[in-house]
């Protein structure tokens, strides 16, 4: 298969008649009612970024009241349990809400015009998303006007949160209400790491991709591993509440510090979630603007490596004051330095950029100097929390408030208000003001650091955190007034931006402009298609390398210059160096996405208020409509190679390891697993921190031979799978059918005979946090039963309708390696529950 470029020609090559005119007519967007049902990643991204700046405005609204209520001391303006759901509620929607959609909603705009791809591999995974959001974040915002909004802070520790301690529905509203939002970012992750190591063009292999490339993949995989352990913390305290099982009861086995591990697990790395896709296009933008390539390109990408790693390890930075061993302050106390030398490594490497380039003068240069100023201040107020001395002192008061929103105004907040007005153009085809955008930096510079540095001082003068009120004679009233006088000052400043907007921006049609005069991919034509043909890429900065790329690109003389299989597609290349495998044909525009992203939203928050019938009918909706656009999805192969220019004939389906499908699946294992592993991990800390007494002895163990049936009931279902594997052949459908049904079969007695071992016995969730743990275990292979229970159906529908067979397998492949993952969890669940037997 070549991989050389198409010929550069003095002259376009003859186009066949028409082809132009199929390649609009298939991606033209529907109008009226039916532009609800874009799928494509302009639309979608548009969409998200729209909906995460509402969120914004929201939540700095919150904000507003709350500094107003604490200009000056004794103020009644707010009573204190309004003020509890008014930070509560700010600080989830902008983490929640804002912070994390906003970085995957860029990406889903930028990264296929950066790639030089028609689209991302899974446009309605991307609109399921967003519509699982949007309908959910609005939902959940409108419970502060009828008083059911969370009050127990956004990290909700029990055992405040308790059904003890917080009874009624404020707590279910914020651990049922943001389940949609952690779907969202899961989908929102695996469209974004598939989408990058799947569809970028030809030639730009992992060493040429751009740096915000680089950034949202190294992002999607912290979203993987960062995710899970919330999934699970928010799952096991509704647990707790509605039946009462004890994981943060220390009466009862549980312990409440189990919460603050799990919570901080994903917390941490959050912060850096929200970093380097900031930084990713800090780097961007440094380069464009300084008309230079960026300096220390690999050491960048070594950086982002290394702070994406050492994030996992900072988890106990928010635990200093808990009581840990000095052991293990020593260590997470080193961790914390550590973390500040790759943000510090590239900070240096911007300033480098910067220095030996031309500077254009302009308002994203001015947001990217703000960005500097804010976030090293930041970033130095990190390490002297850093400190455990010095953590002690300042836990728990505004001197964290203070620091949090300088990192994250300053390290997320300016780079995307400098992307605005730096990517607009590409949307709008004209660029935003520059008078309004200039007033709107300075102004919000002037508005953060006015707003949170006498937070500092107020907190080493002793203001703790979360109060809605203080006394008189303290000497804190100047630097709340101060605060709260800067708040405004900053909200003004970011109404300037969304005025701009909505006075300079307009999405266009056919946008071909590059006012930075950029050197990467996105600068080229850009339609409701994407770019009329994908180019080869032989370099980082490609428009710089080769300046007649965008003329040859929109004449269609590059790869795919319009649709040969008559729908829409893009280039599908190999993960590692991006040679061409095949054509992907994409979806064009439906409402089930639509349906299944409101019945997911549906589903949660009707859960959450007990309105049962209504989650079971959202639950339904949500999953007919993802069953049928999954059913729509596995495309017929054509068995034909199509010519797409340059001397490349590819075919339209691949499967196995080669099918971006497969890498979805071992994408979605990794979120799954990683769940799995933080109840592992749950299950050895209530071990722990019981030590001899897990079980009491008062409670068995679950019957053993139970346990080995269903150990051999997993293995034999393993065995029929793989029959099926082995005979998957036209002429031995019902060989694979039996086999299938087997395998089926083999589950659901694994799962009876793992329920049978503890039922048999005196454990009861209820009791203690060993039985919690292990029914929690069960319950979670129960769940994975369901799941192989509707692949399995699914599968032999398609197999009876001969629609798989060797060729045509992605269904199948898909449904065996879930298959063999599931029954390897299901053994390690078993071996764990009955582990405490080797230490009786």
């Amino acid at each position: 298969m070549s991989m050389r470029p198409p010929k550069e020609l003095p002259n376009p090559l003859p186009r066949p008649d028409g082809e132009f005119e199929r390649l609009q007519a298939v991606w033209e967007p529907p109008r009226g009612w039916r532009a609800l049902t874009q799928v494509n990643n302009t639309a979608v991204g548009l969409w998200y970024v729209g909906a995460a700046l509402l969120f914004l405005v929201l939540g700095g609204i919150l904000a507003l009241i709350m500094r107003t209520q604490l200009v000056v001391p004794g103020n009644n303006l707010v009573d204190y349990d309004l003020y509890n759901q008014l930070f509560t509620m700010h600080g989830s929607v902008m983490m929640f809400l804002f912070a994390v959609p906003v970085i995957e909603a860029i990406g889903i705009l930028l990264l296929p015009a950066m790639q030089g791809a028609r689209d991302l591999p899974f446009p309605r995974l991307s609109a399921y998303a967003f519509w699982a959001y949007f309908v959910g974040g609005l939902v959940f915002f409108t419970t502060i006007f009828f008083d059911l909004a969370p009050d127990g802070g956004w990290f909700m520790y029990p055992p405040l949160t308790s059904y003890e301690f917080s009874p009624g529905l404020r707590t279910d509203f914020w651990l049922l209400g943001i389940g949609f939002i952690e779907i969202s970012a899961i989908a929102g992750a695996i469209e974004i790491v598939v989408g990058i190591l799947r569809t970028r063009p030809p030639g730009m292999t992992l060493d040429k991709m751009p740096i915000y490339l680089w950034a949202m993949l190294i992002v999607g995989a912290m979203i993987i591993f960062g995710f899970p352990p919330v999934i699970l913390a928010t799952a096991l305290l509704e647990l707790e509440r509605a039946f009462h099982w004890p994981f943060f009861l220390a009466e009862r086995g549980g312990d409440p510090l189990l919460w603050q591990h799990l919570f901080w697990l994903f917390g941490h790395p959050d912060v850096y979630i929200i970093f380097l896709p900031a930084a990713g296009l800090v780097s961007m933008m440094v380069a464009t603007m300084a008309q230079t390539p960026l300096v220390g390109y690999r050491w960048i990408v070594v950086a982002m490596l290394g702070t994406g790693t050492i994030s996992f390890a900072l988890w106990v930075h928010h635990m200093f004051a808990t009581g840990m061993p000095h052991i293990s302050l020593s260590f997470f106390s080193a961790a914390s330095m550590a973390v500040a030398i790759p943000a510090g490594l590239q900070v240096f490497s911007w300033i480098a950029t910067l220095w030996r380039g031309n500077v254009q003068r302009a308002t994203p240069t001015y947001f990217l100097l703000g960005f500097f100023g804010v976030f090293v201040l930041g970033g130095l107020t990190g390490v002297m929390l850093a400190v455990v001395p010095y953590d002690w002192q300042a836990h728990d008061t505004y001197f964290v408030v203070a620091h949090l929103h300088y990192v994250l105004i300053g390290g997320m907040l300016f780079p995307v208000f400098a992307g605005i007005y730096y990517w607009a153009p590409l949307i709008s085809g004209r660029q935003l003001s520059e008078r309004m955008g200039t007033w709107a930096c300075a102004i919000m510079f002037i508005g953060v650091n006015l707003t949170f540095f006498p937070m500092h001082i107020a907190g080493l003068l002793g203001m703790p955190r979360r109060v809605w009120t203080y006394a008189d004679g303290y000497g804190l009233e100047i630097y709340n007034l101060l605060s709260t006088i800067g708040a405004f000052i900053f909200a003004a400043g970011i109404g300037i931006v969304l005025l701009d907007l909505l006075l300079h921006f307009r999405p266009a049609g056919k946008v071909s402009t590059n006012p930075w005069k950029a050197g990467s991919l996105e600068w080229l034509p850009q339609d409701n298609y994407a770019i009329r043909s994908i180019p080869f890429v032989t370099s980082r900065d490609p428009l710089w390398q080769h300046p007649s790329l965008p003329e040859e690109v929109d004449a269609g003389r590059h790869y795919l210059p319009g649709t040969v299989t008559g729908g829409r597609e893009t280039i599908v290349t190999s993960p590692i160096d991006a040679r061409p495998q095949y054509l992907l044909r994409l979806p064009g525009p439906s409402w089930l996405p639509v349906l299944a992203g409101v019945g997911t939203a549906v589903f949660f928050l009707a859960l959450t208020v007990k309105w049962m019938l209504v989650a079971v009918a959202g639950a339904a909706v949500a999953l007919v409509s993802i069953l049928r656009w999954l059913w729509q999805s596995d495309v017929a192969p054509s068995g034909k190679l199509f010519d797409v220019g340059g001397g490349l004939s590819l075919p339209d389906y691949l499967s196995g390891s080669s099918s971006h499908s497969w890498w979805s699946v071992v994408v979605l294992m990794l979120v799954d697993g990683s769940i799995f592993a933080c109840l592992i991990f749950t299950f050895f800390y209530l071990w722990t921190i019981t030590l001899s007494d897990f079980p009491p002895e008062s409670l068995d163990l679950p019957l053993l031979g139970s346990s080995v049936a269903a150990a051999l009931a997993w293995a034999a279902s393993v065995g029929a799978m793989y029959v099926a594997h082995r005979q998957l052949r036209p002429d031995r459908t019902k060989v694979v059918s039996l086999a299938l049904a087997a395998a089926l079969i083999g589950v659901w007695v694994a799962f009876a005979l793992s329920l049978h071992a503890l039922l048999a016995t005196n454990l009861r969730p209820q009791l203690h946090g060993f039985a919690s743990t292990a029914y929690t275990m069960l319950a979670w292979q129960g769940l994975h039963a369901v799941l192989l229970t509707l692949m399995a159906g699914f599968t032999l529908l398609r197999l009876w309708l001969e629609m798989v067979d060797p060729v045509r397998r992605v269904v199948f492949d898909n449904t065996r390696i879930m298959w063999y993952y599931c029954a390897a969890q299901g053994l390690i669940a078993l071996a764990v529950m009955n582990l405490p037997r080797l230490a009786m």
